[in-house]
């Protein structure tokens, strides 16, 4: 009995040896076969995608070890706003979010930063450069970026304008989120029945949320060839994907009724009352909200490290 059992036993474990070498950028990937008993089954793909994933975080993890990747280990080289002293080179940043929105004030102050970065909306005419954007012939991820990186730049010419810059560096968050419903581009409602309409079209449906994001920088450092002293640092669309209930009439006019639609994109907040309507979601619920929180902390990391060199 037990030769017999041994000798039906034709499974085989893969073994996978998979060498990175990153001065190259090649994988080198051998296996051997060894034989297993009749309850071991793998799936060699699985395997393979377990394994290369795995590496790939060993050297992240190794790269990241001594400076870290997220903005969470470099919060002290963003001044306080109570710090009235900016000359000291350990915290010569400072961080303003050119937006009055409560929800991307909740979001950095979620991530830590509720005593660093001060807020006020951006001089530029949003309502002007949206009726010019609409006109053009570009795709909702580049409307939303565009948008946000035009509310930055604009803020960071009138604080260098001014004369408000300061001795050190400030960093000039922009943002700015859409609903894109099979490429219809969906802002703010203008009143009670455009919002109505909005949910009526989301209903039953999947759209997506595009937050676009720009951090520009104004101050002496910032070496420009316009001369103006502001540069952009980066800038970035993230998109969600969001599936709506099927809503009911009285759903629709109840949540209206509510106001929480009428200041924001696709007239429903995620992260109120409209969270109810949202059956399903694929990415960063902070997108949906208004601030993807874990690129923009890896994105503001990375500023901030340039800044030191």
């Amino acid at each position: 009995m037990y030769h017999h059992r041994r000798r039906i036993s034709t499974l085989q474990k893969i073994i996978l040896a998979i060498t990175i070498t990153s001065t190259h950028q090649s994988i080198l990937v051998s296996s051997w076969c060894l034989k297993s008993l009749h309850s071991n089954r793998f799936n060699i793909m699985s395997t393979m995608k377990t394994a290369l994933s795995s590496a790939s975080s060993s050297q992240e993890d190794e790269a990241n070890s001594s400076g870290g990747s997220l903005l969470v280990s470099a919060m002290h080289r963003i001044s306080l706003t109570t710090d009235d002293d900016d000359t000291s080179p350990s915290t010569n940043i400072r961080l303003l979010l050119a937006s009055q929105s409560p929800r991307r004030r909740e979001i950095l102050d979620m991530m830590g930063l509720s005593n660093r970065y001060t807020a006020q909306p951006s001089p530029l005419d949003e309502t002007a450069l949206q009726l010019e954007l609409s006109r053009q012939d570009i795709t909702p991820q580049k409307y939303a970026r565009t948008l946000a990186e035009r509310k930055a730049h604009a803020m960071g010419l009138a604080l260098s304008a001014n004369g408000k810059s300061g001795n050190g560096i400030t960093l000039i968050i922009g943002s700015d989120t859409i609903v894109d419903l099979e490429g219809s581009i969906m802002e703010k409602p203008n009143d009670e029945a455009e919002a109505c309409s909005m949910l009526r079209r989301l209903s039953g449906n999947w759209h997506e949320v595009h937050t676009g994001v720009a951090v520009y920088g104004v101050g002496a450092g910032m070496n420009t060839s316009s001369g103006d002293n502001v540069k952009c640092m980066f800038s970035f669309t993230d998109t969600a994907r969001v599936k709506f209930a099927t809503l009911s009439d009285k759903d629709i006019q109840s949540y209206v009724d509510s106001k929480e639609p009428m200041d924001k994109a696709g007239s429903y907040g995620i992260q109120g009352i409209g969270g109810q309507l949202v059956e399903s979601m694929v990415g960063d619920f902070f997108t949906v909200m208004g601030l993807p929180m874990h690129r923009l902390s890896r994105e503001l990391s990375k500023a901030i490290a340039s800044l030191e060199c």
